[in-house]
């Protein structure tokens, strides 16, 4: 009986089971339809839209391609009324040509005639002319071209003459009024201007008390002063000068250091070789910073502010170097005085003046790029250190070797001349000093119609004697200028050179 329940207790859940499936599987078909169908409702709306929208686009791009068709046909009309517009002008313009070629044509044919006419009567007065030419060849005895020849030689002559002539009335006039107003000028600055005469030598005595210490100086198989002269480069010379030696160099500097090492070292009294090179280290830089004072020292002498401190180096180091035995310090501050004198009298700004005199030789004292000259050198180094234009300029056209674009230029040549031809200011060596009156004599001499020439008052003038009967007066004044001009470019001297041209008839007759 259990058994009985327990089967029909399962063949029902069995049942129950199986209904409940069949009822889901109808509830959930039915709901799949439900959603197939709300599926395809959605679809065909979404396709409805897009096609609608499809539309939309088509239409849009469509009024856009009409638009752009539309521009378009209106801009190829616009360019076909210019170019029917154009056309028009130029056949206009073709048809106004063709105008002016019938008239040119014409006009053309109108010339063609009147030019045969001018070359027939070109012709005839040709054959008058050579008749006519002929007659007066004839009556003057002489062919036009002979004729023509002596006429151009006698107005060129007569032109000569009279150029030179007004050349020479002109020039007199100037050089009477610029050396009358230049000879004010220089003198009034000479007197203001006191210098000394200062010249340097290429040798220096040093002091001694007694043989003792000139043993000493020297030492054993004489190392000291071999020492001594490997550490400054000077000569010493040790003869029987009593209580002195010379020390010989033609740089100033190692002279002054040497000297002043010699002087350590006798008051010391230490002298051997490590310590000469001590004392001479330490003495050439105690040397260095003398030379820098001084630069400035000179600087606030002649109020002048503002420079490099290399260009300040430079110019103590001038206190060292000499020009033709002429102390470059002493000159250089010499030329500064003068310059601003002479730009005072002129109206110009004597402190720009003053500036470029006392910077005109530091080329002389710079060791870089010797192969230019001073000049040259001084004023790259001037434009090196931010020196005004008109002040570079000075400093390198003092020689003359660059060209004066500067109203100081003239005053700093001047100036160095002045300074520089002053009597005691420079020495020469008699052989180049010889050598210079010579050259100056044979290039003289080299010219036709000179007979002697005479090199006086120390190759400052130069008197050229020429003949009177190869030599006429107004050649003697080029002959003048032509030898003043050669000397100027081919040769060197200080100052100014004056050539005098004289030219004189001598008759001589003797009574018996």
């Amino acid at each position: 009986m259990f058994l009985y329940y327990v089967l029909a207790a399962i063949a029902g859940a069995a049942i129950g089971i199986a209904i409940y499936i069949a009822v889901v599987r109808l509830v959930a078909k039915g709901h799949a339809d439900a959603i197939i169908e709300k599926a395809n409702a959605e679809a065909e709306n979404i396709k409805q839209q897009k096609i609608f929208q499809a539309k939309e686009k088509f239409m849009q791009l469509k009024s856009e391609h009409e638009k752009f068709v539309s521009n378009k046909n209106s801009e190829l009309k616009d360019r076909e009324n210019n170019i029917k517009s154009r056309e028009g002008q130029l056949n206009q313009q073709a048809g106004e040509l063709n105008r002016r070629q019938r008239d040119l044509e014409s006009q053309k044919g109108q010339l063609n005639a009147q030019r045969q006419k001018l070359d027939a009567k070109m012709e005839e007065c040709n054959k008058l002319t050579q008749q006519v030419n002929k007659e007066l060849e004839s009556i003057a005895g002489m062919t036009s071209e002979e004729a023509k020849k002596m006429l151009v030689d006698n107005l060129k002559a007569e032109a000569r003459s009279e150029a030179q002539a007004y050349i020479n009335d002109t020039m007199d006039e100037a050089r009477l009024n610029a050396a009358r107003e230049a000879k004010r000028i220089v003198i009034n600055t000479i007197q203001r201007t006191a210098t000394e005469t200062a010249i340097e030598n290429a040798v220096t005595t040093f002091p001694i008390e007694n043989d003792e210490v000139k043993g000493r100086i020297i030492g054993r198989e004489g190392r000291n002063i071999r020492a001594l002269e490997a550490a400054t480069g000077v000569e010493i010379v040790v003869d029987d000068t009593p209580d002195a030696i010379l020390l010989s160099a033609f740089d100033p500097v190692r002279r002054e250091v040497a000297r002043l090492s010699l002087h350590q070292l006798v008051i010391d009294g230490r002298i051997h070789p490590a310590r000469i090179e001590e004392v001479v280290a330490k003495v050439s830089k105690q040397l260095d910073d003398e030379i820098l004072e001084t630069g400035k020292r000179t600087c606030i002498d002649l109020g002048i502010h503002g420079l490099n401190i290399e260009l300040v180096k430079l110019i103590g180091r001038m206190k060292y170097r000499s020009s033709y035995g002429q102390n470059l310090l002493q000159h250089s501050r010499e030329v500064a005085n003068i310059c601003a004198t002479m730009a005072s009298e002129l109206g110009l700004n004597p402190k720009i003046a003053r500036r470029a005199g006392l910077l005109h030789d530091i080329g002389k004292v710079c060791e870089s790029d010797p192969e230019y000259p001073h000049a040259i050198l001084g004023a790259k180094m001037a434009e090196q250190y931010k020196e005004r234009p008109e002040i570079c300029n000075a400093i390198g056209a003092h020689h003359e070797e660059m060209e004066m674009t500067s109203i100081y230029s003239p005053l700093v040549l001047v100036a160095d001349a002045i300074s520089g031809a002053r009597p005691g200011a420079r020495r020469e060596v008699i052989e180049s000093y010889i050598k210079r009156l010579e050259g100056m004599e044979n290039l003289a001499a080299s010219y036709p119609g000179v007979t002697k020439a005479y090199a006086i008052q120390a190759g400052r003038e130069l008197r050229v004697i020429v003949g009177a009967d190869e030599v006429s007066d107004d050649q003697a004044s080029r002959l003048s200028t032509d030898i003043a001009q050669r000397i100027q470019d081919e040769m060197t001297y200080p100052g100014q050179v004056k050539i005098t041209v004289i030219r004189e008839t001598r008759s001589v007759a003797i009574a018996k």
